[in-house]
């Protein structure tokens, strides 16, 4: 199956089914060129960048890797900078065409590099997590952190083609699962009531890695991420629902220390406390907000938000939050729910934020 994003003369598709990666047709469409660059990290590059390697020998003359350290606290200008180190060591050109073969962390900054390197060069998403596969492989937002605040530095740029291969899903260690869907339970709140409760009647499904249910999934969450972005590609307007629960969670990775929880975690979170935001603001009842808790739970993710000051917790948790791409001289803005499967933006006083970070901490 395959998810197309309409962004004119930069459209491309989302490849989604099962052993895509060890498979030579699925890269036919790319252009044939003389060099290729797969970037992994430690972890996922001695299990599938071998496979990558040998489908892709047929289209380059030559293939190089380079392989990063793993984890969000590695998303960095020093890790960036390995793979400008190899792209100018290897004497790389414009055609050199980089695939970025991990997930979330490897897929940014990955784009990145190939957004900057020579003032742009192509690049392929081949994404392994879940969390990768339903949101950061999709879209063209690229970047790394700062220690003052979350995907600050960046650039919009569009992927050639993006892989999905459900294989990949398999070696998922279970906390990443969980991270991921983070990311799928989103969709439903800001877009369509009915996914979620699909995801509310087949979470069971998608935690012991049925094929089908995650097939779906995965679908699903494109098909929605793919109708956002061709309406707004950088992030102007519409496409800033999806960064429901995002604030909040932004604010626990960099207050904690990027890498302690994993951004699907505080991501999970954050919805709840965005939830919680959206029904102190009137614009849904209690219900909803213990419904989306109780599946963001179920999917084995906190719904408790970290204390990350102990004198001042509320506090720290807005001074992260001001700095935050949607923040607007100075004020928060917020992504809440007004009304089932639809999201907007807009800003809350300060004296509410706290009275919703404090119910919701421990």
């Amino acid at each position: 199956m395959s998810v197309r994003i309409d962004l004119g003369e930069r459209s491309y598709p989302i490849v989604i089914a099962s052993d895509l990666i060890g498979d030579p047709a699925t890269f036919s469409e790319i252009p044939c060129g003389g060099t290729a660059m797969i970037v992994s990290n430690v972890t996922v590059a001695p299990l599938y960048a071998e496979r990558l390697r040998l489908a892709l020998a047929g289209k380059f003359k030559t293939i190089h890797a380079v392989t990063l350290p793993d984890g969000e606290e590695y998303k960095t200008w020093q890790t960036l900078n390995l793979i400008f180190d190899a792209l100018l060591s290897h004497e790389c050109d414009r055609k050199t065409v980089l695939f970025a073969l991990g997930g979330g962390v490897v897929g940014d900054m990955t784009g990145f590099a190939a957004a900057s390197y020579m003032r742009g060069i192509p690049f392929v998403q081949v994404p392994t997590t879940l969390l990768s596969q339903v949101d950061s492989s999709v879209g063209g937002k690229t970047g790394i952190n700062h220690p003052l605040g979350k995907n600050m530095i960046g650039a919009f740029y569009q992927p050639m083609r993006v892989v999905c291969d459900l294989d990949t899903l398999k070696t998922l260690p279970t906390r990443e699962l969980s991270a991921g869907l983070a990311e799928v339970i989103k969709y439903g709140p800001i877009a369509d009531l009915a996914f979620l409760e699909w995801i509310e009647a087949n979470m069971d499904r998608l935690l012991v890695r049925e094929v089908d249910a995650l097939a779906y999934a995965v679908q699903r969450s494109c098909q929605i991420k793919a109708w956002v972005v061709a309406q707004d590609e950088r992030e102007s307007g519409v496409r800033a629902i999806l960064n429901f629960g995002h604030t909040f969670g932004h604010a626990i990775e960099a207050g904690m220390g990027y890498g302690v929880w994993l951004h699907g975690e505080a991501v999970g979170c954050g919805m709840v406390m965005a939830a919680q935001l959206s029904c102190e603001l009137g614009l849904v009842d209690a219900d909803f907000v213990r419904r989306l808790r109780t599946v963001v739970q179920r999917a084995g993710l906190p719904v408790v938000g970290p204390r990350l000051n102990p004198v001042d917790n509320a506090g720290r948790y807005l001074e992260l939050m001001r700095v935050d791409k949607k923040a607007e001289a100075g004020e928060i803005r917020f992504v809440v729910i007004d009304g089932l499967s639809h999201a907007s933006l807009r800003g809350a006083p300060d004296a509410l934020v706290r009275s919703v970070i404090d119910a919701c901490c421990a």
